[in-house]
């Protein structure tokens, strides 16, 4: 998809930031976010995501590159940017101790709204929100689901442009985060609200963007569709858990010899591969390992999925990198 500078909610262009110690963040991170849509930025723990939120909601200054959001500078004009924008920390801003309806008065007032026009959109966000009931209650007595829906009414309350949601799901069981995926969806579609959301999430990113990127080590490896991306990647991917570690010189020759096999990796025991057609793959490459002295313990066939994306990109499996991410 092109996208023009005109019709750009988000444009970020070539943002580095290096922490004290030489610490990279970000690498030359660029991409464009169309109006309306909902925008994922996915990858590990580490891999620059809320660094990349903070200065598109002007809260850091990037080392070096340009960004404007709903067509303001972030570093030239912040306060126009923050009035056009509503954002949703990964940590609740929600005022524990305040009920639900003095945290969105205030959210309100801090932007200027007052009287009927504050109230009649407290009450209709409150409604949305399935929060009515609740209402008058203190904070400390929702459930996380109810205080994460509460937060993002907070950062509706002043009907931004463009929405920021900083891993918006996290640690909700799943059926309420199902109820939230369908929420922000209705956002977007019935609003026309840009939202760019952040998550480590493959499925989150599957079910609710329009578009992703993915993310690692400060950098957009890849981006487009979630259809997109995954119809890139041909035929079955295929998972082999092997009974122990084997030499990776010796499991590669093997399987040279299998017909139909590609983007052959080994990390540790588990063996991954890609296929045309698994089924008449699979039997080969059992019996090619078995003679390399390789013992199978399990086979998984999967259609191309998200982690498969990431793998092909970032040239390594996405469990390691969150590891390693949540290790920096």
């Amino acid at each position: 998809m092109t996208t023009t500078s005109a019709s750009r909610a988000i444009d970020a262009r070539d943002l580095t930031k290096t922490y004290k110690g030489g610490v990279h963040a970000l690498n030359g991170l660029s991409f464009a976010v169309a109006p309306g849509t909902i925008f994922a930025l996915l990858g590990p723990n580490g891999a620059g995501k809320s660094t990349t939120v903070k200065i598109l909601t002007t809260l850091s200054q990037p080392t070096s590159g340009t960004a404007t959001v709903a067509g303001h500078d972030v570093g030239k004009h912040p306060d126009q940017v923050r009035r056009a924008i509503g954002s949703v920390a990964q940590r609740s801003g929600v005022d524990r101790q305040a009920t639900g309806r003095e945290n969105l008065t205030l959210q309100g007032e801090l932007y200027g709204l007052r009287g009927r026009d504050l109230t009649v959109r407290v009450n209709d966000l409150l409604d949305r929100f399935g929060l009515t009931a609740a209402a008058d209650r203190s904070a400390r007595t929702y459930s996380g689901g109810m205080e994460r829906r509460l937060a993002i009414a907070m950062g509706l309350v002043h009907r931004p442009q463009v929405l920021f949601l900083d891993e918006p799901t996290s640690g909700l069981d799943p059926e309420i985060r199902a109820d939230m995926w369908a929420e922000i969806a209705r956002l977007a579609r019935e609003e026309g609200l840009t939202i760019l959301l952040t998550t480590h999430s493959m499925d989150e990113a599957d079910q609710l963007a329009q578009r992703l990127a993915i993310v690692d080590q400060g950098r957009i490896v890849v981006e487009g569709t979630p259809d997109q991306l995954k119809g890139e990647l041909r035929g079955d991917a295929l998972q082999i858990q092997l009974g122990a570690p084997a030499p990776n010189g010796e499991v590669h020759a093997a399987l040279d010899r299998v017909p139909g096999l590609r983007e052959i990796t080994l990390d540790g025991a588990t063996l991954r591969a890609r296929a045309d057609n698994a089924a008449t793959a699979v039997p080969p490459l059992l019996s090619a390992l078995d003679a390399a002295g390789a013992p199978v313990a399990s086979v998984t066939i999967a259609r191309p999925s998200l982690d498969d994306v990431y793998l092909r990109y970032a040239g390594r499996a996405y469990r390691a990198a969150g590891t390693e991410g949540a290790a920096q």
